[in-house]
């Protein structure tokens, strides 16, 4: 029997033996019962029972024991009614339609041949520092893991390209294993996680809180690797040795070769020369414009942003003219003097005169019938109301002057601009456009999805349809780009319109946002920006070829939201027969009654959380035991974005601890023969050690998840 099938019924055996000696068979409440729910949906889920149908079977079956103990007669009824409710609750949720299009983002990026472009290109830009093909597949593996959140594709990708690539530069296995397992789980925690949205539906805590809270601790924890790997690679350079010269060097294209071959081999000024020659060096012009353009990228994007924040910072504020206002109560003749306010006004508030008593009930008084309907009297000078204008003042007229803050970092970013240029090389051109087709993409998309959510902008749910879409658009462009030139240049013509359209209403909304037009685009473009947008679909699908691409990534994501919504339904009709059996009442009985201080409470909860790591997934413990533990945070004083966060932390260890270890087992799937399992094993031992003491940090300094959703959302 393999060892960690012996471990896996040890634990189900000392599991039964403990609800066999300490369960009270004599005198069984129904706390007690929801005691025995809880441990025997643990050993089902352990015999391999899928868990939302075992969650869903021990609800309805202890439900209906709740229910029979009071009615008998209606249980049965009672026990469907449940059922109902709590999954036509969770399919109301709004906040779960994010995890099918962030899902679905993730696959159709993973299918768009690009990990592999990405992962050649970090490899070169960190060529120099130490361990950097681990350091490069780190990198990879965080960047891949924001973009997908689906730890066996990034773990199995990683295995496939990154684990011969060492293993043929001479790394140590276990090294090479725990880099590539631990690196593909980051996905965990750097948002958008599926994970944190999964907690903040469970816990009833803001997701966009969550997705502010997590990236601090989620860069802490990948930097706690990069360091790792680096001081391994100081410390055992045969762990990691570096790169010979003949990989570090990138290969010059035939017109780049005879530019620096003529003008130098620095990229900028020999393009300038080129530039102004007349047989520019044996390149078109066109070529040198387009090289010329992507070298200067950088300080263009520069410029760029910093014209924007000069822009917004200097820009003065509208005066508005409130002279004609008056305080209510006070006389608003300008040729009378403002009463004084310690004098009384009026003789103070007084019954009204006593009237004489009435005989019997008597009519009213008759009236004067009006002849006619009258206008009524003009308002005086006096009850005018004043307008409201604003008015160009003298500090309206010329902009608020920059702090010094924003000339420091303007300074700073010439002077690392100046730096970079002048060691700008052709070959690190090269490595730059290689990033630029590959990283900076994925970048763009993920920033822009996160800052949509922490910003503000959109939603969760609206976030990841931009992000699906961006998944989409993508996977279109790195499929187009593995065409050869000349089908390239027959999809252009169709596209270029299209996408012209889109662009023109993206910046004119962009340049409005910024203040720099006065009005926002028209109706009409964002229509046709959304035409040319579904038009643009059905044509990278026929002409690119992405309907398989596309017809794989719904399928995955149908099955993957399937399974995730199915949780949940069982993990709410779960939960509601452990309430009505009074299970989290005994629950919180017993913690009580312990007297834990909120250090002792946090310990033992998240000790709780990491040795169910061994046998669960991260799915089963939110599902199940965040409900028992949400309760009793109040109680000692935690807040539960914080306590969310350090269990996204802690559940990474459901991927990385045997005998689970889902991460292992993908990466054993997909590398050599000679790699074996406890290899794998021990290489990520010291990545969970890195995990612990990142808990630590974040325990012992919590602003370093709690300050950005402090700042943003007070």
């Amino acid at each position: 029997m393999k060892k960690e099938l012996r471990f896996g019924f040890m634990l189900m055996a000392i599991m039964l033996a403990a609800i066999a000696i300490f369960m009270p068979w004599g005198n069984l409440t129904s706390g007690h019962l929801g005691l025995l729910m809880l441990a025997l949906v643990v050993v089902m889920i352990m015999l391999g029972f899928p868990t939302a149908f075992t969650l869903m079977g021990m609800g309805m079956v202890f439900g209906w024991l709740a229910y029979r103990s009071v009615n008998p007669d209606i249980a049965v009824r009672q026990t469907l009614d449940l059922m109902v409710q709590r999954t036509y609750g969770v399919m109301t949720n709004d906040v779960l339609i994010s995890i099918p299009l962030f899902v679905f983002m993730g696959y159709l990026v993973e299918r768009a041949n690009l990990i592999e472009k990405l992962f050649k290109s970090l490899h070169l830009a960190l060529a120099r520092i130490p361990g950097s093909l681990a350091v490069a597949t780190l990198v990879t593996c965080a960047i891949f893991a924001t973009a997908t959140g689906i730890v066996g594709a990034v773990v199995t990708l990683m295995g496939l390209l990154a684990l011969p690539a060492m293993l043929r530069a001479g790394y140590n296995v276990k090294l090479s294993a725990g880099v590539i397992t631990a690196g593909g789980c980051l996905g965990i925690l750097i948002p958008p996680s599926v994970l944190l949205i999964v907690y903040g539906a469970t816990a009833g805590v803001s997701v966009v809180k969550l997705y502010a809270g997590a990236f601090f601790p989620g860069l802490m924890l990948a930097l706690l690797y990069v360091g790792y790997v680096m001081i391994v690679a100081k410390l055992k350079p045969e762990w990691a040795p570096p790169l010979p010269e003949s990989e570090r060097k990138v290969k010059l294209p035939a017109h780049t070769a005879s530019i620096a071959s003529r003008f130098g081999d620095r990229a900028l000024p020999a393009l300038f020369r080129a530039a102004l020659t007349r047989d520019g060096a044996g390149a078109t012009k066109d070529r040198i414009a387009r090289e010329l353009f992507t070298a200067l990228l950088p300080a263009i994007v520069f410029a760029v942003i910093m014209g924007l924040a000069w822009n917004s910072i200097t820009r003065p504020d509208k005066v508005t003219d409130i002279s004609g206002l008056q305080e209510m109560g006070l006389v608003s003749s300008d040729s009378m003097e403002a009463p004084d306010l310690n004098v009384p006004q009026a003789e103070g508030v007084q019954e009204p005169p006593a009237e004489p008593e009435a005989e019997g009930i008597q009519e009213p008084p008759a009236e004067p019938v009006a002849e006619g309907l009258q206008e009524p009297p003009a308002p005086t000078a006096q009850a005018t109301a004043p307008s409201i204008q604003v008015l160009p003042s003298p500090a309206a007229v010329e902009r608020l002057p920059a702090p010094s803050s924003y000339w420091i970092v303007l300074a700073g970013g010439i002077a690392v601009l100046a730096a970079t240029y002048a060691l700008f090389s052709f070959a690190r051109l090269e490595i730059f456009k290689m990033l630029l087709t590959s990283f900076f993409p994925l970048a763009v998309m993920i920033l822009a999805v996160l800052g949509t959510i922490v910003f503000g902008l959109a939603t969760p749910t609206e976030a990841a349809a931009i992000g699906s879409f961006g998944g989409f658009v993508l996977a279109a462009m790195y499929m187009a780009l593995s065409k050869s030139r000349e089908e390239r240049h027959k999809l252009r013509p169709t596209w270029m319109p299209l996408w012209l359209a889109f662009a023109t209403s993206v910046v004119w909304f962009l340049l409005f946002k910024a203040g720099m037009l006065p009005t926002a685009p028209p109706d009409w473009l964002g229509w046709l920006s959304m035409a040319a947008i579904g038009v643009w679909c059905v044509l990278a699908v026929r002409q690119v070829k992405m309907l398989p691409t596309v017809r794989e990534s719904a399928f995955l994501t149908a099955k993957t939201s399937a399974m995730v919504c199915w949780l949940f339904v069982g993990s709410s009709i779960f939960s509601a027969a452990f309430a009505l059996l009074g299970g989290q009442g005994l629950v919180e009985q017993w913690v009580l009654s312990m007297k834990l201080t909120p250090l002792q409470f946090m310990l033992l909860s998240q000790a709780i959380i990491f040795i169910l790591g061994w046998p669960l997934e991260w799915t089963e413990i939110i599902v199940i035991f965040m409900p028992i533990f949400i309760p009793l945070l109040a109680h000692f004083n935690i807040d539960p974005l914080f306590f969310g966060l350090m269990v996204a932390l802690n559940l990474q260890t459901a991927f990385l601890s045997p005998p689970v270890a889902m991460a292992a087992f993908y990466l054993k799937g997909v590398s050599p023969p000679h790699v074996t399992l406890n290899q794998i094993f021990a290489g990520m031992m010291p990545f969970m050690a890195i995990q612990v003491l990142a808990m630590f940090l974040l325990y012992m300094w919590p602003q370093i998840g709690m300050w950005l959703p402090s700042v943003m959302y007070k």
